[in-house]
C-alpha cells in the first residue's frame, strides 16, 4: 500500500488500520499523535481507524527532556 507519511512516500505491507501501522513503523500509539488526511485521530480510535491507498499521515512523537 502506498502512503505518504510525514511528507515522504512510503510503501507499507499488510496493514488496514492506523493501529496496525504504528507498530509496523516501530512506534508506540501511546507516544504519538496521528493526523490522517488532515484530521487528528483520537487515541481511543487509532485501532479502529482504517487506512487506504494514497492516504496522507502526519505522525508526531512526544519527546521529553529538560
Amino acid at each position: 500500500m502506498k502512503l505518504t507519511i510525514n511528507g515522504e512516500a512510503r510503501e507499507v505491507d499488510k496493514v488496514s488500520t492506523v493501529g496496525e501501522l504504528l507498530p509496523a513503523l516501530g512506534l508506540d500509539a501511546r507516544q504519538v499523535v496521528v493526523e490522517l488526511n488532515q484530521a487528528v485521530i483520537k487515541r481511543n480510535d487509532v485501532d479502529q481507524t482504517p487506512i487506504h491507498e494514497n492516504d496522507c499521515l502526519e505522525i508526531l512523537r512526544f519527546v521529553g527532556g529538560g
